[in-house]
């Protein structure tokens, strides 16, 4: 007997496979795109609007300037920056500062001078002349990503260098109290942890006020020139 479609005879029918449902999960990059304020810093040409078009379908809130600014507004997460000839002799000091946006360049040709521009100015990816909006949403979520951990990068570095301060402070410290107060390595380390104690701060700054305070009085008891 031939199956048929449905039910013949009480038999189950055996039917095509059915079709399975992939569960897509949207990146956290892709959620926060909506929550960028973004700067286009472009002519108001068809590229300069093509790209701000681009970001204001994307969800992105856009500001747009020309001709370049010295100054951003606060709270600027990336700056779409045109690289032109005109403009690469300029120095921009807020493409230099600890809380710089992400910089993405758009460039209308490729040459040492232009690629020395975009890197004077820390760009974290390139966009290409003509825009397209292949290659932008790749490119917004690809430069802030690097943006931030080189930010992060950044923001360690800084507590390393701060923290081998500290101990070069702490040595310092100890060598003084050994030779002043006459103690050993260990006893002289438990008078600055026992200040940094007693007056609710760490030891680095202790260790820090010790030797500033010797370096005053060594400054008190040099003897004035020709004396």
């Amino acid at each position: 007997m031939d199956r048929q479609a449905g039910h013949a005879g009480g038999l189950s029918v055996e039917g095509p496979a059915p079709k399975r449902h992939t569960l897509r999960v949207t990146p956290p990059q892709l959620k926060e795109l909506r929550l960028l304020k973004i700067a286009v810093i472009h002519p108001d040409d068809s590229d300069g609007r093509q790209l701000t078009q681009q970001l204001q379908r994307i969800g992105c809130q856009v500001q747009a300037f020309w001709p370049p600014v010295q100054v951003l507004p606060e709270g600027i997460d990336v700056a779409f920056m045109a690289v032109q000839p005109d403009f690469i002799n300029l120095r921009f000091e807020w493409t230099r500062s600890e809380d710089a946006p992400a910089i993405i360049a758009v460039v209308t040709y490729e040459n040492p001078t232009i690629i020395e521009a975009v890197l004077e100015i820390g760009a974290k990816a390139v966009l290409p002349s003509p825009v397209r909006s292949f290659g932008l949403f790749s490119a917004l979520v690809v430069a802030r990503e690097a943006h931030k951990e080189a930010r992060s990068l950044a923001k360690r570095l800084r507590k390393v260098e701060a923290k081998l301060l500290g101990q070069r402070r702490i040595a310092e410290a100890k060598a003084i109290l050994m030779k002043t107060h006459d103690v050993s390595e260990g006893q002289a380390y438990d008078l600055i942890r026992d200040q940094a104690m007693s007056k609710r701060t760490t030891t680095e700054e202790i260790a820090t006020a010790i030797v500033n305070a010797n370096e005053i009085l060594s400054l008190g008891m040099r003897k004035p020139d020709g004396a």
